[in-house]
């Protein structure tokens, strides 16, 4: 009987331990998974095609408007360290598996004070293994937003200069002092032509609303789609954004002169807001409420543009945070009725473009 218990007390042990591995096994898996980000990504490789194929931009504008009042306030007042934005967000997108409902201000407050005690970014993401993901796929986004510029100002006797800024220059869709609204619709499902999910984001405003440039770029695409109506797509100078505004003005759909292949500045007015599309045949007004789409597409390989490969991002949060910088425009052409900006900008990106 002695030897009988032995053995059954051996084996109990033996299941206990097997039982523990296997929950410390489940545990690792959890934890590993949970760190993953919730987007497709490549791994590095040599492949030709290793580059970034999907990125859920899920940022809060609460998140971008404090990361960016870091790192322009940094700049600004000298400070012994200053603050990138985008290495904040991707650092805090590792914290979170790339999902910000999970955002608390405790962790970016964490890592401003671990950098203000005289540790790098690079001893902080050491250990992360998706932060040089986040870098790239947050830079593709954002990087054209930051920066130096000049801003064409006026002093008391009317006279303009140019004053030198560093701080946001990327610009609202829509022109200071119009109105607009808009509500997380990215994903809906849309039904002409063939059932598809709406990749934008609609702001609802008057017909004939100024429509600006939200980064400089180059006009890539600008006539009739059925599907968009009268469009403008602008690409990014370092080629990662691909911006589409849809749905423009019935008859006069662009700003005077606009013509693809133009170099155009952040802030400029590029057309008038409208209700076109819908339609094989141009110029028809289809679109049962008057707004535009805004659209933001991510190309990190030239195969990925016009393919089933596209990348499309959700650009409410975008949205709301250009409301802080927004262009205002005046009637510069009686005759034709075209708007301009009315503070011209220079930016270092634009060069001798």
């Amino acid at each position: 009987m002695v030897i009988k218990s032995i053995h059954i007390k051996k084996h109990f042990v033996l299941c206990i331990s097997l039982l523990t591995l296997i929950i410390f096994l489940v545990s690792a898996i959890i934890f590993y998974f949970s760190k993953k980000p919730s987007t497709a990504i490549t791994v590095n490789s040599e492949n030709e095609d290793d580059f970034i194929k999907w990125v859920d931009f899920t940022v809060p504008c609460s998140v971008l408007k404090r990361t960016s009042e870091l790192d322009i306030n940094s700049h600004n007042n000298n400070e012994a360290i200053t603050y990138n934005w985008i290495e904040l967000l991707a650092y805090l997108a590792c914290i979170y598996g790339g999902n910000f409902k999970n955002y608390k201000s405790s962790d970016l407050d964490k890592i401003v004070e671990n950098l203000k005690s005289g540790k790098t970014m690079e001893d902080l993401t050491s250990t992360l293994t998706f932060y040089d993901y986040y870098l790239e796929a947050y830079s593709a986004v954002l990087s054209g937003f930051i920066g130096n510029y000049a801003i064409e100002t006026t002093d008391d006797n009317g006279n303009t200069y140019y004053e030198s800024h560093y701080g946001l220059k990327a610009f609202s869709p829509i022109a200071k002092n119009y109105y607009f609204t808009h509500y997380k619709d990215f994903g809906n499902s849309r039904s002409y032509g063939f059932r598809r999910t709406h990749l934008g984001n609609d702001l609802m405003g008057s017909i004939g609303t100024p429509i600006i440039a939200v980064e400089s770029g180059i006009v890539e695409q600008l006539g009739w789609n059925q599907y968009g109506g009268w469009r403008v797509g602008i690409r990014s100078f370092d080629g990662k954004r691909y911006y589409y505004y849809a749905h423009l003005r019935k008859d006069h759909p662009y700003v005077e002169g606009l013509e693809k292949g133009d170099t155009i500045k952040a802030g400029d007015v590029i057309g008038y807001l409208g209700m076109t599309g819908y339609s094989i045949k141009e110029n028809v007004n289809n679109i049962n409420v008057a707004h535009l789409h805004f659209g933001m597409q991510l190309i990190f390989d030239e195969s990925q543009v016009d393919s089933p490969n596209e990348i499309w991002i959700d650009v409410y949060e975008i949205v709301e945070f250009l409301k802080a910088n927004t262009s205002e425009v005046y009637l510069s052409n009686e005759e034709t009725k075209d708007y301009s900006r009315k503070y011209d900008i220079m930016d270092e990106t634009i060069g001798d473009r």
